[in-house]
Order: structure tokens, then sequence, then C-alpha cells
């Protein structure tokens, strides 16, 4: 009949959903080798659900494949990648030694922070709660959130191969990038971004060498993307602050 849906699906219809199960897969393998202490390649894990984080939205927009089990996939998948993995990699490696009650709490409200600030997301983008303007979220997104809690791993290993920090500053520095997940202040989309014609080769060559510097010099390139992005939240925050200043 016409109108009834096909009882079989073709494997473009399936990618997106294959990108997001393949992104669960690398951000819980980062948790085991966070255990093993083989946190270079937990990193990289991390890092790599994040791209396909990226990629399986657009693929599934894309080949016109999106569905209710994909947006709940793709939930899922961003609470362990983002919300679960990192502060546990970073848990193991700087805290359950020298602080494991205390670094523990921080572990736990960071992921606490992370699936309220998922729910939350979830719910301003169904039909009746549209956002109203796409070039903000509201919060740090949850891929941001776990790129910076990390930083205090990343700082380490550029500086001296091992943890530089004491462990209450790392405890207090996931405790706060939990609540700016949660908080209600706008930060930039970058997805909304777009890019003048005239300027897409400056912008490909410029993509060209970040790609470059994260392999050659991971770490401190890790560090420099997680310092710029604080500066620009914190640019937007002054910006919008100044302009409810103005309003009232």
């Amino acid at each position: 009949m016409p109108g009834t849906p096909s009882s079989e699906l073709s494997i473009n219809q399936l990618l997106p959903n294959m990108l997001t199960i393949s992104a669960i897969c690398a951000g819980v393998s980062a948790i085991r080798f966070g255990v093993q202490g083989n946190y270079v390649l937990a990193v990289q894990l991390i890092l790599a659900a994040a791209v396909l984080d990226g990629l399986d939205g657009r693929l599934a927009r894309a080949l016109d494949s999106q569905s209710l089990v994909g947006a709940e996939l793709d939930s899922l998948a961003d609470f362990v990648n983002f919300g679960v993995a990192p502060p546990l990699v970073l848990y193991f490696w700087g805290l359950h030694q020298s602080m494991p009650n205390i670094g523990w709490l921080a572990v736990l409200f960071y992921a606490i922070c992370c699936v309220v600030r998922l729910a939350r997301f979830n719910v301003a983008n169904t039909r009746d709660a549209a956002p109203a303007d796409n070039r903000y979220f509201t919060g740090v997104p949850s891929p941001a959130g776990a790129l910076l809690v990390m930083l205090p791993l990343y700082l380490s290993f550029a500086v001296a191969d091992e943890r530089i920090l004491p462990g209450w500053v790392i405890c207090l520095h996931m405790v706060l990038i939990g609540k700016l997940m949660i908080s209600n202040f706008r930060t930039w989309s970058f997805k909304a971004q777009k890019i003048p014609r005239a300027r897409v080769r400056f912008f490909f060559v410029g993509f060209a060498l970040l790609g470059a510097a994260l392999l050659i010099f991971t770490w401190v390139s890790l560090v420099v993307l997680c310092l710029g992005y604080a500066a620009v939240v914190i640019i937007v925050a002054i910006q919008n602050r100044r302009g409810t200043t103005q309003e009232t």
C-alpha cells in the first residue's frame, strides 16, 4: 500500500546509527584503557568519539534517515562518551590514589551535570520547544565539556609527562566544567557559523594546519584549543551581559 513504511532498510539508512555505535565503542574502550593506564590512547578514543558525534547527525540529515531510535542512541552516546569516559579517565590518571573519595564525588558531580544538560537539550529540541536562536547553546555543550575537563591531563603531558597539578585543583576544575554545562548563559555554536566563499580556502588551510598540529604537537595543541574555547566563552558572556545591561 502507498505510504506504508518499508520493512527493510538500506545500508545507507543505517550508516548514521553505525557511526553512533562506533562512537559508543570508542568511549567505552577509552574507559578500559584509562583503567589500564594508557591515557594517550584513552584521550585519542574520546576525541575520535567526538568526531563521530559531529558526523552522525549530519550524515543522517544528508541521507534523510533521521529516526527516533537514532536520536535516542545519539543522546546515550553523548552521555557515555562525554559524561562518563572523560571524568573516569581523569580520575584514574590523577585522583584515584591521592584523593579517591573526593575525586569520585567530583566525577559523580560532573557526570550528573552532563546528563542533566543532555536532558535539557533534548527537551529544548522537541517540536514544542524549538530553540529561538540556533547560533548559541545554553551552557557549554557536552563535547566541549569533555574537551575542557581533561585540560589538567593535557597540560601535564605537555609540560612534564606527569601530574603537575594537585588533586584538589583537578577536582575543582571538574566541578567548574560540570557547572558550566548546566549554566544558563549562552555559548557560541560553531555549527551555525557560516564561512564566506572568498575565505573558504583560508578555512581549509587553517583546518589542515590544525590537524597537523594535533598530530605532531598533540598535548600543546589541545591546551591551546581549550584555552581558545574558554576565551570565546568568556567573550560571548561579556557581550551578552553588556547587551542585557543596555536593554534594561
